[in-house]
């Protein structure tokens, strides 16, 4: 699945910034952008995703 940023505007003017495809905090820093441009951040949830990390995050490099 591509990564994509899902932007959802409720009729009450509530916004919702959804990070699909993104794994670890790729996310975080996929939507920061909109956080900053957007101002005050509500809740914050963390899908199980977050918690999971990119191959090239979690290689290890022995003798170095």
């Amino acid at each position: 699945m591509k990564p994509t940023i899902e932007v959802i505007i409720k009729p009450t003017g509530e916004i919702t910034i959804d990070a699909v495809g993104f794994k670890g905090a790729d996310c975080e820093k996929a939507t920061r952008f909109l956080e900053e441009a957007l101002g005050i951040v509500g809740n914050k949830q963390k899908k199980p995703e977050y918690s999971q990390h990119n191959r090239a995050d979690s290689q290890q490099r022995l003798g170095q």
